[in-house]
């Protein structure tokens, strides 16, 4: 297939918009159509999108006719992008599927459905595999935005962990546009984000794990997640304490030699919204900041530490972008150099 035709589900809000940004000049994915609520469909979405990301509206979609959910707005493409809320996104999604469209979505519901791959590209781009048994068309979920980006520095480092201790601090914009008071979010911290903390701890053992017989092996590592909303714009950071195993037998050196060489399919096949250093390990000792540090679909790392045992370290990725349209739009590049599509 020389060039993919996508539609995108929830064009408007920050996710879609992103999506719309990232897929300007695509060498091989044309964006077809554009979706977003019922009150705007027949409009142009450069006439409705209250564009909140940096830069100005692609050219390229500022004249697209924006469309319904419902398949037969969608029957041209190859895949479906979803950006759609969580608590809209399943009945919309089975119908697509059940219509016979392929749906990449980044919504939590089948997340950890054992039939649908949970992709983070570098992390497990293998479990898209399991789509080689299905005859006719698929469905691919993204993980949790912060699963997305704690999932990438645990990787190279997976085989030393034996339990996982882990705080976040998310940016408010991982509630949506419309998501968060600024009332309840200027100069407070919120210690409760609801479902986020089974969702990482589901979500990271079901990426972590291995694709055995056509089903998924988790990795079997207890998690525990505490997370919190911060009076931050972008980026999401987690603290995490990793309990090694009693023969890890590694130093500092060797953990931060491993994350800064991680290379997987996508920077292999150098792909187009692949980033060339997935890990950037930042020696500042006050590193990483969303202010200073946040790459679009990298993840910097900073403030490791080795003591009893114990590894520290600090993870900092966009919540927007590598944890949610980037992460779709990767996936879908991935799956092409897989000749899965």
């Amino acid at each position: 297939m020389d060039r993919i035709k996508v539609s995108i589900l929830g064009a408007t809000g920050l996710v879609g918009q992103w999506m719309v940004k990232l897929l300007e000049n695509h060498p091989f994915i044309d964006v077809v159509h554009l979706s977003a609520s019922p009150g705007k469909i027949g409009r142009k979405y450069g006439e409705v999108v209250h564009w909140f990301i940096p830069g100005d509206v692609p050219e390229y979609a500022r004249d697209i006719t924006l469309v319904s959910t419902e398949p037969r707005d969608h029957k041209d493409v190859d895949v479906v992008l979803s950006a759609l809320p969580n608590e809209v996104a399943l009945p919309v999604e089975q119908a697509l599927l059940s219509s016979g469209l392929n749906v990449i979505s980044n919504a939590s519901p089948e997340r950890m459905n054992p039939k649908v791959p949970l992709i983070n590209p570098e992390v497990n781009w293998d479990h898209l595999n399991i789509l080689r048994e299905v005859k006719g068309n698929w469905f691919v979920k993204n993980p949790n935005c912060t699963a997305a980006i704690i999932s990438m520095p645990l990787k190279p480092i997976q085989d030393l962990v034996k339990e996982l201790h882990i705080v976040t601090l998310q940016a408010v914009s991982g509630a949506g546009y419309l998501g968060l008071s600024y009332l309840a979010i200027d100069g407070n911290v919120i210690p409760f984000i609801k479902g986020e903390e089974e969702k990482i701890d589901a979500e990271l053992n079901k990426m972590l794990g291995k694709l055995d017989g056509g089903s998924y092996k988790p990795w079997g590592v207890n998690v525990y997640v505490t997370t919190t909303r911060v009076p931050v714009k972008y980026g999401h950071m987690a603290i995490i304490h990793a309990v090694l195993k009693d023969n890890a037998n590694v130093d500092v050196k060797e953990i931060t030699r491993r994350l800064v060489s991680f290379r997987s399919l996508p920077q292999e096949r150098e792909l187009p919204t692949a980033p060339r250093e997935p890990i950037k390990v930042i020696d500042r000792v006050d590193a990483p900041q969303p202010m200073k540090d946040l790459d679009p679909m990298a993840v910097s790392v900073g403030r490791i530490q080795l003591r009893n045992n114990v590894l520290r370290l600090i993870a900092l990725g966009d919540n927007l972008v590598r944890g949610a349209a980037g992460i779709t739009i990767l996936t879908l590049e991935t799956m092409r150099a897989m000749n899965l599509i």
